[in-house]
């Protein structure tokens, strides 16, 4: 791909566009993004392996370490259409150093940080760089890309960076605890803040809407808080119960903000998300995709590591490491799937890969304890696989729909689809895995014998059960061990089967929403010039 050259006239298509002058290579642009990218998203899973050693040091209750966790996934949902509209308004270059410095100096506060409070608050304000760092980043990609043969094969590159990065995490996180203090899983961004904002200001040019409309500050507020409550209930629903009044109550907010917000962007003349867009079938079809695929992604990872953990008895870091088939597996196929989309349509390409993902965590759902790593690593490429063919396709049919100027919005509806998406597979796998190894280990005959204190502990989850079978007498642990591995195998399954229901029900949705072809955008005449990119008076 050559550098792209020169001016365009100030009224192209209907669309104002200027251009800074000098070079851009489009290569080394896409180089300096994904690392923005990578850094938010393995930011999304490093600390899950840390909790143990972070409850050792900073004296955290349950509680407080799930908030660690939960504080960015939440903080980074509710701002991210927020973030996306403004990156698009005021320039996407300017917003994703911005991202890049919260992201930096937070994690700093959270490695310095003495109290579990603290790392709370850390992780919160590093959410808030996440949320424009996302949709900032692939704007940014389809502005510079604008050739959609280019575009494709830039996103897929986005995409297996981003969903590498949050397998990877894990991997990064235990290797880290082992050699160096608790603070190294927060230290570690600091210079991958530093080398990414200097590179950012340095090659990637900067691009915006031009026409800068009026701010929708009801719009913006309102769809922040109400995906904020929507993705706070998620998280909670499966700690404090589905049935509860403060999930009914939080549901319930959640669908009336949404409402509002919905009765705000049909009235305004400039709305922050321009809902006609869900009428373009490549649109609401490559989201729900994205969904789907997240969904599973994050419901199977969730049930999938406790497997690995509890059943085939690996530490923290080998787990991590026993994901690795299908971290590259999603990698390689999210590279690759362009290439194959140009020959057969996105329509098959993305159905064929939420099938394979289907067979594939119906497969896992039939390991035991004596499943060779062998077949679980084919299954976990198979997955990653189908993964691949899902994400990169349905992110580009998503912004390949949307004209340059939106850029912004439309990589923040991806972004939403993909938390919410994340958020929805860990509280109903995770529910239905929770509720059937309760009830299996409710009506075991074996642990009858124990005492109630042990048997209730060894009732709330796996974890705790093995505690338990660490403490018994060397005659009684073998039967009750039996005991508990088949309540949890049986909620293992259970739990994949639901992952399996979801991808083929999501098959079925994108094998008639999806088109196999996009049509010409309007503004395809901006493509020689990179459409939005830089404002020659040289405005982030």
């Amino acid at each position: 791909m050559r550098p792209f050259r020169g001016a365009v006239p100030d009224e192209v298509s209907g669309i104002r566009v200027s251009m800074n002058r000098g070079n851009v290579r489009p290569k080394l642009v896409l180089g300096v993004i994904v690392l923005g990218s990578f850094i938010a998203s393995i930011d999304l899973t490093i600390v899950n392996v840390a909790l143990p050693t972070l409850s050792r040091a900073l004296q955290a209750s349950n509680a407080e370490l799930q908030w660690i966790v939960d504080s960015y996934a939440i903080a980074a949902a509710g701002l991210l259409l927020a973030a996306g509209n403004l990156g698009d308004r005021y320039g996407r270059r300017g917003w994703l150093t911005i991202g890049l410095v919260i992201v930096g100096a937070s994690s700093a506060v959270a490695a310095s940080a003495g109290s579990a409070q603290a790392v709370i608050g850390a992780r919160a304000v590093m959410g808030v760089g996440a949320a424009i760092i996302f949709p900032t980043s692939l704007a940014l990609v389809t502005n510079v890309f604008v050739d959609s043969t280019h575009r494709a094969r830039a996103i897929g590159v986005w995409s297996a960076v981003t969903g590498i990065a949050v397998v990877i995490g894990p991997i990064l996180g235990g290797w880290l605890i082992e050699h160096f203090s608790v603070g190294s899983i927060f230290w570690v961004n600091v210079p991958i803040a530093v080398v990414a904002i200097v590179s950012v200001n340095i090659f990637v040019p900067t691009s915006r809407n031009p026409d800068r409309p009026p701010l929708d500050l009801p719009g913006l507020l309102v769809s922040t808080v109400g995906v904020t409550v929507l993705t706070y209930t998620l998280i909670e629903a499966p700690n404090i119960g589905w049935a509860s009044a403060r999930t009914a109550a939080g549901f319930a907010l959640a669908v009336v903000l949404l409402a509002v917000f919905l009765w705000l962007e049909r009235r305004t003349w400039h709305p922050i998300l321009d809902l006609s867009i869900f009428a373009n079938r490549r649109f609401s079809g490559g989201t729900a995709a994205v969904t789907t695929a997240y969904l599973v992604m994050c419901g199977f990872i969730f049930v999938a590591t406790q497997y690995l953990q509890f059943v085939a008895a690996y530490r923290a870091f080998d787990t991590g490491v026993r994901l690795v088939p299908l971290a590259f597996s999603y990698a390689g196929l999210s590279v690759i799937a362009p290439r194959i989309v140009e020959r057969v349509g996105t329509t098959a390409v993305v159905t064929s890969g939420l099938v394979m993902v289907a067979v594939s965590v119906a497969c896992a759902g039939g390991f035991d304890a004596g499943t060779p790593y062998w077949l679980i690593a084919a299954v976990m490429a198979a997955l990653g696989s189908g993964l691949g063919l899902t994400m990169a396709p349905a992110s580009e049919a998503i912004m390949g729909s949307l004209s340059p100027t939106a850029a912004g919005v439309g990589s923040a509806v991806t972004g939403v689809a993909r938390q919410l998406g994340a958020c929805l597979g860990v509280a109903i796998v995770g529910s239905v895995f929770a509720s059937v190894y309760l009830r299996s280990m409710s009506s075991n005959a074996a642990l009858h014998g124990l005492d109630p204190a042990a048997r209730a502990a060894m009732r709330q989850s796996m974890a705790a059960a093995k505690q338990v079978l660490d403490q018994l007498p060397v005659g009684e642990a073998p039967a009750i061990r039996h005991a508990v591995e088949s309540a949890f195998l049986e909620s293992f399954g259970v739990g994949c089967l639901a992952c399996a229901v979801f991808a083929a029900v999501g098959a079925v949705v994108v094998a008639f929403l999806l088109p196999a072809r996009g049509e010409v955008r309007d503004d395809v005449a901006v493509s020689v010039a990179a459409s939005a990119i830089g404002p020659a008076e040289g405005g982030k």
